[in-house]
């Protein structure tokens, strides 16, 4: 069934403007208001059959944004590449866009999928039948894991404060297939019928029971997402989508060598040919046609994902990328216009959240995070005069106490908001800083 997912968007910006500008006060989502991130490893969200009848955990690494205190955050969950056949969670491809990510204030998810074909490489080449089911097998992992939050939000405690209805999907690659799959290919119908996905032919084709959502895990729950972002992937036809189909960011080299930029037959490790596939460029014209939002960003002159990598070259294409991405995903979490431009790099905090001196040990904040009021514990300045200052996330000077002499002074929240705040204690010439969370 076929998504209305267009006018589903438009009524949530319409009637929750005011829950959504809440969640971007202060630049979230739009600056890097964070200082870094958090990262849980191998967090299980699935197990199925790999292409050798074998069982495959699946896992993925969390990244939180640091000292955040949120409770109603955006996900993004990012895949891997690895032409289906290698790739990992913790590779250079996804592991700095979770990182951006998690500094603009999202939750950033990156997962491991079952790679692998059954017959390549060990029983000959591989071929389309080969390759439809690697796609698959992903496919259902990556609906598996938009599942796995929205069953933990409903019956696991919401462990990782996510918005159920801010979920969105990128990858690179292959996993931009991925992203694009889940998006558009949303009826069994669709898939083709060469690939076995019942495992009762002579030849079966394993792990792909399960139909379009496969059982790769957390069964009934939904595995929508509100957009998805496709960096130099392919999708199997364009016919798949449809009006009112998810919006789509693309990004692709117009010389990649690796995934057709428009519509050609893609080869694995650039000598198997494997199928006919539609690049970025036919994606985007078909959501040209048909009326679904999005964005397309051609890396020219570039091969494939020239994001990726520490020359000039990579690390100018990636600012190119995570502005890109930065700009689309703010168009859904917080309503703001659809920019599908390059408009400056993004900004870091406008006062650092480091410690100004290696003495700053010698300053207590307590409690810490803090409701009403925080107690800062100045013994260490006995007999100096003290000044507090506190600031916010874009370095707005937000509280600010002189000639302060005695041991200890409590500040009261008054009508700060929840989040993040910088408390700079000067004294003697000498600055010193420490962390406080506002809840």
């Amino acid at each position: 069934m076929k998504k209305i997912y267009s006018a589903l968007l438009s009524g949530a910006l319409l009637l929750g403007s005011g829950s959504i500008n809440a969640q971007c006060f202060g630049g979230r989502y739009h600056n890097y208001v964070f200082p870094g991130s958090t990262v849980t490893s191998n967090v299980q969200y699935g197990s199925n059959l790999k292409a050798n009848n074998t069982n495959q955990n699946l896992m993925m690494d969390i990244y939180q944004p640091t000292g955040d205190v949120a409770t109603n955050r955006a996900l993004v969950i990012v895949a891997h590449g690895g032409s289906f056949v290698g790739g990992s969670k913790t590779g250079s491809d996804v592991v700095p866009l979770c990182q951006s990510l998690a500094k603009l204030g999202y939750v950033a998810v990156s997962i491991e999928y079952r790679v692998g074909m059954t017959h390549f490489p060990l029983n000959g080449p591989p071929d389309s039948t080969d390759a439809g089911a690697a796609v698959m097998r992903a496919v259902h992992d990556g609906r598996a894991a938009v599942r796995y939050f929205r069953k933990n939000v409903a019956v696991g405690g919401n462990t990782y404060k996510i918005d159920p209805n801010k979920i969105f999907f990128a990858g690179v690659s292959a996993g931009g297939f991925m992203a694009l799959h889940i998006a558009y290919m949303d009826q069994l119908s669709e898939f083709p019928s060469y690939v076995d996905t019942t495992g009762a032919g002579t030849n079966p084709q394993y792990g792909l029971h399960g139909g379009i959502e496969g059982l790769s895990g957390n069964p009934g729950y939904s595995s929508n997402v509100n957009a998805i972002i496709n960096i130099c992937g392919a999708l199997g036809d364009v016919a798949w989508m449809q009006p009112g189909d998810e919006p789509v960011l693309s990004l692709h080299g117009n010389n990649d060598n690796t995934v057709p930029y428009g519509s050609a037959v893609i080869y694995l490790l650039g000598q198997y040919p494997l199928l006919v596939v539609d690049g970025s460029s036919t994606v985007a014209a078909r959501a040209n046609a048909i009326g679904v939002e999005n964005c397309f960003k051609t890396y020219y002159n570039q091969d494939h994902v020239p994001e990726v990598g520490t020359t000039a070259n990579n690390i100018a294409q990636y600012d190119t990328t995570i502005v890109y991405m930065r700009n689309f995903l703010e168009r859904y979490t917080c309503g703001t216009p659809m920019i599908c431009s390059y408009n400056g790099p993004i900004q870091a905090l406008a006062l650092g959240f480091e410690d100004l001196s290696a003495d700053a040990e010698n300053i207590t904040v307590y409690p810490n995070p803090a409701n009403v009021s925080f107690t800062i514990d100045l013994s260490a300045f006995k007999g100096s005069d003290v000044k507090v200052e506190m600031f916010d996330v874009l370095g707005k000077n937000v509280r600010s106490i002189s000639n302060i002499n005695t041991e200890q002074i409590i500040i009261s929240r008054d009508e700060l908001k929840n989040g993040m705040y910088l408390i700079k204690v000067s004294s003697d010439g000498k600055q010193f800083s420490r962390k406080i969370s506002l809840q």
